[in-house]
């Protein structure tokens, strides 16, 4: 009997670099680095050692060469024009789970500008080291025309090549594909020898995942460079491997898998990629709470551009060069500081200053856009001239596309001696205050178009609540002013009081845990919500492991105080935590010695506003611990829910942590999954839900996992941690990058946390959610009027959009228009209307901002959003 050989198998080889712009090195170390290969690949290239190379899947690498080696850029474009070298599609390799969905659409967007400079870019979503994928990514990659992409940690471990789904129906052709195979060609001692010893190994592995290929061979890895590829191929050439080894691109080599996927098929896989790790393929957990200001920085920064910058100026300043480059820099700015050793807060403390500089710089360029936008719709927000001494006038600045109502704080500056008597709103009726003397001081201001100018003020912080605020617009309120601060003004203070009575005839108590009891006013009692629990973490920036034996903390509550006022009642408790100071020397254990942390809580019940807002701040003064804040679902409760970017996805309540791992190179399996902003658990009126940006790190603990012995919902605080990466975890059996001190990750500095809480009927539904979302993350803002200014008459009716939630509204890439998108979160099917200005017309456009329709007429256009549908029109002026 004769057997038929099976023909070899196609094995493409992609010879590449992954590069951190900053890790366990600061960024100009490793840009010095960077300029170095980028020559040395440019050599290859030039005398064939190499035939194809990628650098990287981001165009940043190209612009930091170009900040030093002009002439080398130019060199690595015309590789790039002549197919030799391939780059991008993302700008910047982000952590595509801590990021936002508009971050994500701005990386591609910008890595496009650098795409047409170098005349092509890569078009396959790479995308080889983040710590997991969200569930939107497809849809995103989708939108700027990719249908495949390269992924690795949390892909189902053991499955070669599938099709993976996003909640809306959007597909991509996945390779779960490690990136870093340098080793397999590397030139070692053993020699040729050696390297064919360990192709074996590889094909073996490749043979086992998929015996009928093709295969991928990503000949390279963290920071290295080129090995003369055709030389390493040509010596193994010879050797019976069952396999045709050839120099390829990501490209060719998804053309073939598609090819063979379609003859054989590859199993669906949909939501997000946080599959069971396998060897080496650690998620890194830890990461999504490690050096827990930096995530907060970025959600603040990403709403300051995303809701704030870019629609001001789409409206107001469309044509103004100045700015749109301003705005196109800090979003520059803004994208370096989301790669995943950035964001994740797992680098070196040289690298995590910067991001703080960084966010800090887009800040500042933020506030200047907003004032010049502002200032182009007629408001004129500097603190120029002397300060008013009968009036003074504040504009209530809306975001949202709808007329909204909310609490708004604005500070205003005064004349000495001048007090706030009353608040008269647009339409010249009273409204309620609450105002806070703020002390005396010099105010200061300059312009291109002021003398620089200093004079004795007041100030003065007052708190509202503002009311149908008009879309995308503003509302002008006028204090008036007299010699004597306002007793109605001025909140009312009870000592010794624990509770809070809400509108709906419900109550609040705090107990000696400083946690919260919520009774219904049916009686329904809601026991233990914002519950702080404090243990201890022997991990490292990656992965919190437990301190065997450890029992949780809670505070204790010193005092308590209400204070009310006309549009508010704010309980005040003053806790304390007893915290050991650190672990004990062997990191078995926490350390006898312990340091006091005092807490100050609040929790703000706003009249005529559903939501509360809780806040927790102090200073950390201890070492290796972590502090949760914990929310038990009154009833049996199965699953959470949660947002993504663009998608509200439900979760199963589980294990905080898995069984710990016996074999070497694990990680066990972590309860936690990324957040953006809201999650909630439990149904109906007995929901809870919180919204909160820049606490991603969210877990749905079972009853039997949880301290309550209810099903809860966790959110981490801060994670306190001095190790870059460690080999001696428990949780983790291996170390994950090289064993460094990092002593400012253990984050001893003063900390705020800021929660948006809802029980019941206002968050039932998950549209309930999408709004607590919305006024939590993207509250109202306010801003006083330059003194002896008239104020600005309320904006005309313009643009409005019921129904759905707006993304984004920005000058379009090309400047032909405003690009608005529009999301349904929801599983379910959403009607949103949109209301163009006069004189607007509207088409609909893909995420890279390409058209795929017919224009809609001008007026009112109805969309169908279908469940966790996206949709972007471009609006022109006719």
């Amino acid at each position: 009997m004769t057997t038929t050989a099976r023909p070899p198998v196609d094995c493409h080889v992609v010879t590449h670099v992954h590069w951190d712009r900053e890790w366990y090195r600061p960024f100009e170390s490793f840009r010095a680095r960077l300029v170095e290969l980028a020559e040395r690949v440019c050599d290859e290239l030039d005398d064939g050692r190499t035939t194809t190379f990628h650098l990287d899947g981001q165009t940043i690498v190209l612009a930091d060469v170009q900040a030093l080696r002009p002439d080398l850029a130019d060199r690595l474009a015309g590789h790039a024009r002549a197919g030799r070298l391939t780059l991008g599609p993302w700008h910047v390799l982000a952590d595509n789970q801590l990021v936002s969905g508009e971050n994500l659409v701005r990386n591609l967007l910008t890595a496009r500008r650098w795409g047409a400079r170098v005349g092509t870019l890569a078009d396959v979503g790479y995308c080889p080291d983040t710590f997991g994928h969200p569930a939107d990514l497809p849809r995103i990659l989708n939108g700027f025309g990719m249908d495949t992409a390269l992924v690795w940690r949390g892909a189902p471990d053991g499955t070669a090549r599938f099709h993976w789904r996003s909640p809306d129906g959007s597909q991509v052709l996945a390779a779960n594909q490690g990136y870093h195979a340098a080793e397999v060609l590397w030139a070692e001692p053993d020699g040729d020898a050696g390297r064919v010893a360990r192709l074996k190994d590889f094909l073996a592995v490749e043979r086992d995942r998929l015996p009928d290929g093709p295969w991928l061979l990503m000949n390279g890895g963290d920071h290295l460079a080129p090995t003369d590829t055709a030389g390493a191929l040509a010596a193994v050439a010879a050797a019976d491997q069952g396999a045709v080894l050839h120099e390829s691109t990501l490209a060719a080599f998804f053309a073939a898998a598609r090819e063979a996927a379609e003859a054989g098929g590859v199993p669906l896989i949909e939501g997000p990629l946080r599959h069971r790790p396998g060897r080496l393929t650690f998620l890194l957990p830890g990461t999504l709470s490690a050096r827990m200001y930096l995530k907060q920085a970025n959600a603040a920064a990403q709403t300051g551009l995303e809701r704030w910058a870019e629609p001001l100026l789409a409206l107001h300043a469309p044509d103004d060069a100045t700015l749109t480059a301003e705005l196109r820099h800090a979003w520059e700015l803004l994208l370096r500081n989301s790669p995943h050793d950035s964001i994740c807060g797992c680098s070196v403390d040289e690298v995590h200053r910067e991001n703080e500089v960084r966010f800090e710089r887009v800040r500042q360029a933020t506030d200047h856009l907003v004032l010049r936008a502002l200032g182009a719709a007629g408001l004129d927000t500097r603190r120029y001239g002397d300060p008013e001494t009968a009036q003074a006038a504040f504009a209530v600045l809306n975001p949202h596309p709808r007329p909204h109502t909310g609490p708004v704080t604005v500070e205003l500056l005064t004349a000495p001696g001048r007090h706030p008597q009353s608040v008269l709103g647009p339409d010249g009726a009273a409204v309620p205050f609450e105002s806070e003397p703020l002390g005396e001081e010099t105010a200061f201001e300059a312009d291109l178009d002021l003398l620089p100018d200093s004079r004795p003020a007041l100030r003065h912080r007052l708190h509202l609540l503002a009311t149908h605020v008009p879309a995308l617009g503003h509302a002008v309120h006028t204090v008036v002013l007299g010699d004597a601060p306002q007793p109605a003004a001025t909140a009312a203070v009870e000592e010794d009081t624990r509770s809070l009575l809400l509108a709906d005839g419900a109550t609040l108590t705090a107990g000696d845990d400083a946690a919260l009891t919520l009774t219904l006013a049916d009686g329904t009692l809601v026991p233990g919500l914002a519950a702080l629990l404090d243990d201890g973490d022997r991990g490292d920036t990656y992965n919190f492991d437990p301190v065997p034996h450890d029992v949780p903390l809670a505070p204790r509550l010193r005092s308590a105080r209400r204070r009310t006022s006309a549009v508010r009642t704010v309980l005040e408790l003053d806790a304390a935590i007893d915290v050991p100071v650190a672990l004990t020397g062997d990191r078995t254990g926490r350390a006898p010695e312990t340091t006091q942390i005092p807490l100050t809580i609040t929790v703000t019940h706003w009249f005529g506003h559903a939501p509360l807002r809780w806040n927790a701040t102090f200073d950390n003064t201890a070492d290796d611990h972590r502090l949760r804040v914990h929310f038990p679902a009154p009833a049996p409760a199965a699953r959470w829910s949660a947002d993504t970017h663009y998608s509200l996805l439900d979760h199963p309540v589980g294990p905080d942590l898995g069984p710990l791992p016996t074999e070497r190179a694990h990680e066990a399996e972590y309860g936690c999954v990324p957040v953006q902003s809201v999650s909630a658990i439990g149904d109906g009126a007995l929901r809870i839900a919180v919204a909160a940006a820049g606490l991603p790190e969210r877990t749905g603990l079972a009853a039997e996992f949880s301290p309550s012995g209810q099903d809860e919902m966790v959110l981490t605080l801060l994670r306190s941690v001095g190790w870059l990466s460690r080999f001696d975890l428990n949780a983790r059996t291996t170390g994950a990058g090289p064993m460094m001190a990092t002593p400012e990750a253990q984050c001893r500095r003063r900390h705020s946390f800021d929660l948006a809480l809802a029980v019941g009927s206002p968050v039932a539904a998950d549209t309930g959610l999408v709004d607590l979302a919305e006024a939590a993350t993207v509250p109202l803002r306010a801003a006083q009027l330059r003194p002896g200014t008239a104020p600005a008459p309320l904006a005309a009716p313009g643009l409005r959009v019921h129904g759905a939630r707006m993304t984004a509204l920005k000058g379009a890439e090309d400047g032909d228009g405003v690009v608005l998108r529009l999301s349904n979160p929801t599983g379910r099917v959403a009607a949103a209307e949109v209301d163009l200005p006069e004189g607007w017309r509207a088409a609909p456009v893909r995420l890279d901002e390409s058209p795929t329709g017919e224009p809609y007429p001008g007026g009112r256009i109805t969309l169908t959003l279908p469940p966790y549908g996206l949709s972007g029109l471009r609006l022109t002026r006719s």
